[in-house]
């Protein structure tokens, strides 16, 4: 689970920035959208925690940018190790643009999470050039127990470790002097097979996952595809997902090829046919999985290596079913069907995902639908969470969506963005939330008080712009 995450002097946010899953206590709605675990150190006490939260805000106020900076923590965390070159720079720290004291100063990371029954707080701070800080501690009790903290020493132009005799963490004095200065300690850590550390570093490698939906994503169907193929456990629901969405899909054939293809989740276009044999289909997409690899043994060359087709059949006259090409199926088909596989299995294995642009060739009802399995008991019982970005209005549903789920970002007079929760406007009961965020009241939505053209700038001889005096008309 993702409790806490924050971030400071990343691209457009300058200040310190905090996202929590924190559920309110006064708010009892929509219980079945809070996830109430015993945590280490509040023995007999629930606390309460939201399983998602959604980001709005204008173009370029930084929703992305939230989603970025956690990516850019766990790429830092899993990537780290592989640094072989001490004075390389550290891609991940990307500092705020516009104010040039800012590069100069550390980019700062602070999540909260839990893994394996245990609580950990994790921190990093860095510039370009080397790590400033960086600490790790646990919480099986009410107090913390420090594992290790390691800072950088102006004065004598080294790291120290500490803390000196930590209670129930073991040191690796070795390993804290292989620790290159561009490269994380925990990282190194799990390279080096420290088991105490492996748990963390698994929480970032395997609980936290990104899909970007955005037209430059890249987002494919590859997953989905493999799930069919391999008769997965989720088959028979990804199926049940596509029949119910309304789409038209009443099934789908994989066909396997000995070919390589640039893009494992490119399809190629194939002639649109009958599906005659739709029962055999539907019986084989069915039936129990048998664990192999989709090479079915050893790896093969890559010119002979396997890949998925996919086609999707649609019920036409007299109920008989047409097979479709990939490439003639609508966007929305296509993501949906895209999305099917990943949804399920984040739901299954209760990971955390952060999606860009959600709502992305879907209709706002699908991107209800597929939230209410999210949020409901049966679906999304191993305490998944969502984290996405939306300009969508009609997702600020009091019966779909708790006030402590919305978060807004927008931008300041010197182009700092800053992020912010809906709670802090303490909007009444039965207030309109579309209604009041689509007027302003939240900020977070574009201001364009004269339109887009408003004749302050006029175009000169030589093609350029010049920004022009508003005067009285005559």
């Amino acid at each position: 689970m993702l409790l806490q995450f924050s971030f400071s002097n990343f691209r457009s946010f300058r200040e310190l920035q905090t996202l929590n899953f924190v559920a309110g206590n006064r708010d009892k709605s929509l219980p079945e959208n809070c996830i109430t675990p015993v945590l280490p150190g509040l023995t007999g006490k629930l606390s309460r925690w939201t399983k998602g939260a959604a980001l709005y805000g204008a173009n370029a106020s930084g929703k992305s940018t939230v989603l970025q900076a956690l990516r850019a923590l766990r790429n830092l965390v899993l990537t780290s190790a592989r640094t072989t070159d001490p004075t390389e720079p550290i891609a991940q720290i990307v500092p705020f643009a516009l104010d040039p004291a800012a590069a100069t100063e550390p980019t700062a990371f602070a999540i909260s999470f839990i893994q394996d029954g245990m609580r950990y707080e994790y921190r990093v701070a860095a510039t370009r050039e080397r790590i400033r800080h960086e600490s790790l501690r646990s919480f099986p009790t009410a107090q913390p127990v420090e594992w290790f903290t390691r800072d950088w020493s102006e004065e004598t132009g080294a790291f120290v470790f500490g803390p000196e005799k930590p209670k129930t963490f073991a040191r690796d004095r070795p390993v804290e002097q292989r620790t290159l200065p561009n490269a994380l300690h925990l990282s190194k850590l799990v390279a080096e097979n420290h088991q105490q550390a492996a748990p963390v570093f698994r929480w970032f490698k395997e609980r936290l996952h990104f899909f970007d939906l955005s037209a430059e994503g890249g987002f494919g169907g590859g997953f989905t595809t493999r799930e069919f193929a391999e008769k997965t456990t989720n088959t028979s629901r990804m199926l049940e997902l596509l029949r119910n969405a309304d789409i038209g899909v009443a099934s789908a054939l994989v066909i396997e090829e000995e070919e390589s293809f640039p893009d494992s989740n490119a399809f190629q276009p194939v002639a649109s046919r009958p599906m005659t044999e739709s029962g055999a289909l539907l019986k084989a997409l069915s039936e129990p999985h048998q664990p192999q690899s989709l090479s079915g043994g050893e790896p093969e060359s890559p010119k002979k290596r396997k890949m998925f087709r996919v086609e999707l059949a649609h019920k036409g006259k007299a109920g008989k079913l047409q097979l479709f090409n990939w490439a003639d199926e609508s966007a929305g088909t296509r993501r949906l069907y895209s999305l099917a596989g990943p949804w399920l299995d984040i739901l299954q294995k209760g990971r955390i995902v952060c999606i860009d642009e959600l709502e992305t060739s879907m209709h706002p009802l699908m991107v209800r639908e597929l939230l209410r399995l999210f949020f409901s008991e049966k679906e999304n019982h191993n305490r998944a969470q969502i984290l996405f970005t939306t300009h969508n209005p009609l997702l600020l549903d009091p019966t779909l969506i708790r006030r402590d789920q919305i978060w807004f970002t927008d931008k300041d007079n010197e182009g700092a963005a800053h992020l912010y929760p809906l709670t802090d406007y303490d909007p009444r009961q039965g207030e309109s939330l579309v209604r009041g965020y689509m007027s302003g009241r939240y900020g977070a939505v574009p201001f364009i008080p004269a339109g887009l053209l408003d004749g302050t700038f006029e175009a000169t001889g030589d093609g350029d712009a010049v920004e022009t005096e508003n005067k009285e008309p005559a």
